[in-house]
């Protein structure tokens, strides 16, 4: 039980680690160009990852861990740093962050799909509806709802796109991985299948870096790095040996932290609308939270009636 606990504050320490490292991501995204920073970035994280869990041995591995986790996870991250680096500014970006934090909802759903949480359906409903009404509000930047997120997305389509793809296949990566895993954590193999995509990218469209190495971008090239490296190695543990319910659940939270961290560290000025859409979703992820738990708490109360009968 206290392993559990463990592994699900390793979990809550790299939710808070993402919500200010993609914003660096942003930067390093600015200094290099969206492939080359983001090839970079993940280089950077794997190298660190070695240097402190040592090269992976992929026979230890369990087959369809390794193609199917490696599979999603390089396309998830191919979708969420190419989705920051392709955004038309940091405001865009720190938007785009947004639709991409879906995936606590659709970690949810899928697990309710796939039967392994129960859910009271009223109640994941609404709460799901109130989310998506969240992301609207932070899209539509201030204007006219349906006409300012149609506006917004049409303006940059490719970058909404690939976030909400990217949320879509976190959630399946974090719903199968645990069964496929059997207790094993293939991250840095995974980051390093990740660079070396980024770099083949790199190299057969020949796009090469849009900025000189200067003191500044490498500094803040090594702290995307790293702190990406940290985070991703923590969820791993956390979705592997955690509370994965109460994991989704709390990273509903994440928008709100995304957003103190894109003021501060980007320098932008968030609407009121972005702040009311952080607001819908951080209430939507506590409704979907508590639709688990309502019809796992009916569920054992059944039980406890039909035990006392026998």
């Amino acid at each position: 039980m206290l392993s559990r606990y463990k592994f699900t504050l390793f979990g809550v320490v790299a939710v808070l680690l993402w919500s200010a490292v993609l914003h660096i991501v942003r930067i390093v995204s600015e200094d290099f160009g969206p492939i080359g920073g983001a090839a970079l970035v993940y280089t950077y994280s794997a190298l660190f990852l070695v240097a402190f869990s040592g090269l992976p041995n992929i026979k230890k591995y369990p087959k369809r861990y390794v193609v199917i986790g490696g599979f999603l996870f390089v396309v998830y991250e191919l979708c969420l740093s190419l989705s920051l680096g392709f955004a038309n500014s940091r405001e865009q970006s720190a938007q785009v962050l947004i639709v991409n934090y879906l995936w606590p909802l659709f970690t949810i759903l899928g697990a309710v799909i796939c039967k392994h949480s129960k859910a009271s359906l009223q109640l994941l409903i609404s709460g799901s509806i109130l989310a998506f009404i969240g992301v609207c509000l932070v899209v539509s930047s201030e204007s006219n709802l349906l006409a300012g997120m149609l506006t917004n997305i049409m303006s940059n389509p490719l970058a909404f796109l690939l976030a909400f793809s990217g949320a879509i296949i976190w959630a399946i990566y974090c719903n199968l991985t645990k069964a496929m895993s059997n207790g094993e954590n293939a991250i840095t193999l995974f980051f390093i299948f990740t660079a070396c995509t980024l770099w083949l990218k790199l190299y057969l469209l020949d796009t090469g870096f849009s900025s000189d190495f200067s003191f500044k971008s490498v500094f803040m090239l090594v702290l995307a790095g790293g702190g990406m490296a940290l985070g991703y190695g923590l969820w791993n543990k956390a979705i592997i040996g955690g509370n994965m319910i109460l994991l989704a659940a709390i990273s509903y939270f994440t928008p709100v932290f995304s957003g103190i961290f894109a003021a501060i560290i980007l320098g932008v000025s968030l609407q009121q609308s972005f702040w009311l859409g952080v607001v819908a979703v951080t209430i939507g992820s506590l409704l979907c939270w508590q639709s688990t738990r309502y019809k796992n708490q009916q569920i054992s109360q059944v039980q406890t009636v039909l035990d006392n009968t026998e």
